[in-house]
């Protein structure tokens, strides 16, 4: 098994989004090629899966922006093991259309077939008469039937946002309409719950096979819940908004490297006075949740818990927002009281201040480096690592919301070009790209993760995501046996060279 520790060891990962992972059906699962993908992280002598959150995606596909804090995205779920539990057939599978470029998902392909599909296995299910299935559904009671019932709705509606649904009752979440929709969209709910109990089985299994295998999963979890989603429904007062449901602040960031405007995210704010009085309870219900699915918790703008960015709902753009202090050190020990043995990361990318610093040390979180905002031709800056000021860091070449490495270095000029090799010892250009990456591991960070497409030096179109965008991000998708054109052996080698266990 992978040692548990809050401990961080010298060690390396990849990060690779389960949507990434090849597949045969337009979008990656948790099925033969994850596994696959877990013994070729094993023999890189790497420790870590990094991926991004695994939730159930909205309008945009983001999966920063979901459905749910806690539910698992069906897409996810591997259809061939569902034919070799004889719930679908594979000439079900092959007539329904998947899309037709390999490199990327297409999410419409997604969302017309994937369903079809699970409804067709779902109808052949015996599940709910398991013992299995009914110790996940008492295990999972806290969000489940909220989520299913939510998810039923939004089909009824059309999907739109529960803020625009007709029933005013059922917006408002009152208990009699919540009873009659119960019995009214029974059908409906018992295949959410079946499609989230499929979810869970094949994610547990693909993550005990990691850890067997001394494999830790990183996951990712958003710092905001989306203002479509079944918490913000089903636990309004735990968010800003006013008497009919509109949000009254909402969250984002100000101007910064990324956007001149800053970033308007739109997720309802918390109530955090509202959240204290109850204890932190949806808090503590949402980490341990966490701490189930991943070995390690990366919690995406940390910086938020301590001051976040306040936008009125009126506001078209960013700007107009201001700074609010958070929850600080009181949600820090409600968050590390109920992870028990996962370890914590602070993505503490952005306007970090003193307070976000002197949190981080009094917890103990590894923060952020990314290589890719330090060479800029300024020996000083922080992101470079002789300037590291302690181990407890996790360093990046890039991450999921970077240029990929082949590509920030074609956009470079070429002072900033002689400026790296000078910095990183080559004299040819040519090298610099796999210099990069081996500095990291000789860094003192405890742990270097490197995004995939930088170990294949795969340029911008296969980029994740280009923030403050929309209409082609969270698409690209590594082919079958690409991974094959990593020399698994050379970083295998690196990692004991540079005591990387």
């Amino acid at each position: 098994m992978a040692k548990k520790s809050n401990e961080w060891q010298r060690s390396a990962g990849v990060l690779l989004p389960i949507f990434s992972v090849p597949s045969n059906y337009g979008i990656g699962t948790m099925g033969k090629a994850a596994y696959e993908f877990v013994d070729f992280i094993k023999s890189m002598g790497h420790r870590y899966w990094q991926v991004l959150p695994v939730g159930p995606t909205s309008y945009g596909d983001s999966p920063y922006q979901s459905y749910s804090a806690f539910a698992g995205n069906p897409y996810f779920i591997d259809l061939d093991m569902l034919v070799a539990e004889g719930l679908l057939t594979e000439a079900e599978i092959r007539e329904r259309y998947w899309g037709t470029e390999p490199k990327y998902v297409d999410y419409g392909a997604q969302f017309g077939s994937r369903y079809v599909v699970l409804r067709q296995a779902f109808a052949r299910s015996k599940h709910e008469e398991t013992e299995e299935f009914a110790a996940f559904c008492k295990k999972q009671a806290y969000w489940l039937d909220d989520y299913c019932l939510f998810m039923a709705m939004k089909e009824k509606e059309g999907y739109r946002g529960w803020q625009d649904w007709e029933d005013k009752d059922m917006r408002m979440h009152k208990p009699a309409a919540i009873k009659k929709a119960m019995v009214e969209l029974s059908e409906e709910i018992r295949f959410q719950k079946f499609m989230q109990f499929k979810f869970f089985e094949q994610w547990f299994a693909l993550k005990a096979y990691a850890n067997e295998n001394g494999v830790e999963i990183i996951g990712d979890m958003p710092l905001y819940v989306s203002m479509d989603s079944a918490e913000s429904w089903a636990h309004s007062e735990l968010f800003e908004l006013d008497i009919d449901r509109n949000a009254v602040n909402i969250a984002g960031v100000p101007p910064d490297a990324f956007s001149a405007d800053g970033q308007r995210w739109g997720n309802p704010l918390y109530r955090w006075d509202v959240m204290e009085q109850k204890n932190f309870r949806w808090w503590r219900e949402r980490m341990k949740a966490n701490a189930a699915l991943y070995d390690v918790i990366r919690i995406d703008h940390f910086i938020g818990i301590v001051n976040y960015w306040s936008i009125p709902a009126k506001c078209k753009t960013a700007k107009g927002g201001k700074w609010i202090k958070g929850p600080g050190e009181k949600l820090c020990n409600v968050i590390k009281e109920s992870v028990g043995s996962a370890k914590l990361i602070a993505e503490d990318l952005g306007v970090v201040t003193k307070p976000v610093r002197d949190l981080m040390e009094q917890m103990g979180f590894p923060g952020m480096k990314v290589l890719e905002f330090g060479v800029a031709g300024d020996s000083t800056n922080d992101y470079l690592m002789h300037n590291y000021k302690s181990a407890n860091t996790i360093a990046y070449v890039g991450t999921h919301d970077n240029e990929t490495l082949a590509g920030f270095l074609a956009g470079r000029e070429q002072w900033e070009i002689n400026w790296m090799m000078g910095y990183f010892g080559i004299l040819r250009r040519e090298e610099l790209h796999d210099q990069m990456i081996r500095k990291l591991y000789e860094s003192i960070a405890n742990v270097v993760i490197i995004q995939m497409q930088d170990f294949l030096h795969l340029d911008n179109y296969c980029r994740i995501n280009h923030p403050s965008t929309v209409g082609t991000n969270w698409q690209w998708r590594l082919l079958p046996g690409q991974e094959k054109q990593v020399d698994a052996n050379y970083y295998k080698w690196v990692c004991e060279m540079f005591s990387r266990k």
